[in-house]
């Protein structure tokens, strides 16, 4: 039986790209998820977040699907392009407008604002004209914006993230170029990923630097899936914690322990950047809390030349640099990305992560899952396999917890319908309704998949309609 703690969090969350849409409204200016969405074939059915949801017109109806659903918190990210529309100079005020008005929307319903600086659409200026990530002057740009953030917002919302997932945005982004800006690599995913650390490092200073009085905290929100060796040989259990310091320890260790993992210092070689000793003590203990966005679990073993990699979704990092062979088992239950749904994976990451840096408070910002979700023949949505995956997820976290795993809180992942990447509006994430009204808002050229759902039920429900 599943006892969580009485002062524990239960939120949603969102990204902006994903869902706010009004890509070119009131002065916003465009990132580069506009500008790769743009691109044919990138994207499937050439889908785009232009409009998505429409979040942006549409806020105080989403704000009241929070509160319909009983949430305490909502994690949603600033797109810094709204803020400052080329990344740097003149602060864009109709945009800061939106922003104070979503956050008060919120506070007048009960749900503490979780804000997060970064959701990977960087301005396009800034990729442009100063080569984004891969550029030192990139963490003076972040922490001039997050300056503004806090300045104009800081008053109100008391828990920000500086990053989401920098492991994306390194490997999807400028290792395997499947993600914006679209770079293949074999080194830049290492200098963009420092960059990153170091954006976050300055950002989190200033703001214990100058905004102490908002009496708020600050941390950073990384991804991992867990890695179970596939067996009891010592080269597996080693392959196994390999590729968890590539993936996870990559990020944490520099916040936790203060350097990058011995284990990627010795195989990347120059490939990896060093910290300066200032930058090392910046990033030391800059994080409040440990967020943690996880999906899934892979076995691990010792890389064979001769094996074939069962699984598409990749190993944590780039594999010439691991010599790891992940692999799913054919028992575990997939979800539409194919992603296998093992909670006892949780558990034992929550583990790791308490056991490797000294049992700090975790935070799961995303954790969910994606199920073709289309209501049945009464207009009701029997969602059985979503519903198991959260109650088997959260009753690994509460094991966890019995463990002594100082867990706070958890964010489902995603409230709304969205954008998802590259992947367009092809899959859903979800929780455990259908919001006819969010389908509707979803412009149709962008949209679909949604197009026969929304002809079938349309007679049976008004757009206002919400089948639970």
């Amino acid at each position: 039986m599943t006892n969580f703690p009485s002062d524990f969090l239960w939120g949603s969350a969102t990204s902006s790209y994903q869902i706010e849409g009004a890509h070119d409204k009131d002065g916003k200016g465009p990132s580069i998820w506009d500008a790769y969405c743009k691109i044919p074939g990138k994207i499937l059915n050439d889908d785009h977040g232009d409009i998505a949801i429409d979040h942006y017109h549409k806020y105080k109806e989403d704000v009241a699907l929070l509160k319909q659903q009983g949430f305490t918190a909502y994690r949603f990210s600033i797109a810094w392009t709204r803020i400052l529309p080329n990344g740097k100079g003149e602060v864009n005020e109709k945009g800061i407008q939106f922003y104070n008005d979503l956050i008060d929307e919120l506070l007048a319903n009960n749900i503490q604002p979780w804000v997060t600086l970064y959701h990977w659409d960087l301005p396009l200026a800034l990729q442009e004209e100063e080569d984004g990530w891969l550029n030192p002057k990139i963490s003076y740009y972040f922490e001039q914006y997050a300056t503004v953030c806090f300045d104009r917002f800081g008053d109100r919302v008391k828990h920000w993230i500086t990053l989401n997932e920098p492991w994306v945005v390194a490997i999807l982004g400028y290792g395997q170029g499947v993600f914006a800006p679209g770079h293949i690599s074999n080194s830049e995913p290492y200098l963009a990923a420092h960059h990153l650390l170091i954006a976050h490092a300055k950002a989190v200073n200033v703001y214990k630097s100058y905004f102490k009085k908002q009496q708020g905290t600050i941390g950073i929100t990384n991804n991992c899936d867990w890695r179970e060796p596939i067996d009891n040989q010592p080269k597996n259990i080693e392959a196994a914690q390999r590729a968890l310091l590539f993936f996870l320890g990559w990020f944490a260790d520099p916040i936790y322990l203060g350097d990058y993992p011995q284990v990627m210092k010795d195989r990347l070689g120059n490939r990896l950047p060093e910290f300066s000793e200032l930058e090392k003590s910046l990033l030391k203990d800059s994080s409040d809390f440990f967020g943690l966005n996880h999906y899934t679990t892979m076995y691990a073993a010792e890389q064979d030349e001769n094996a074939v990699e069962t699984s598409a979704y990749g190993n944590g990092g780039l594999s010439e640099d691991q010599d790891v062979q992940i692999s799913q088992d054919p028992n575990w239950d997939l979800t539409d990305f194919n992603w296998a749904v093992v909670p006892w994976g949780c558990k034992k990451l929550l583990e790791w992560i308490a056991d490797r840096y000294d049992n700090p408070p975790i935070f799961i910002t995303e954790n969910g899952c994606a199920y073709h979700d289309k209501p049945s023949a009464d207009g009701q949505v029997h969602d059985e396999r979503r519903i198991q995956f959260y109650k088997s997820y959260l009753e690994a976290c509460d094991e966890a917890i019995k463990n002594g795993v100082n867990l706070k809180g958890y964010f489902a992942w995603s409230m709304f319908d969205n954008f998802e990447w590259a992947s367009g509006y092809s899959q859903r994430f979800g929780i455990n309704y259908i919001d006819y009204d969010t389908l509707e808002r979803i412009p149709k050229d962008s949209a679909k998949w949604f197009t026969k759902t929304i002809k079938e039920h349309q007679e049976r429900h008004t757009l206002k309609d919400k089948v639970h």
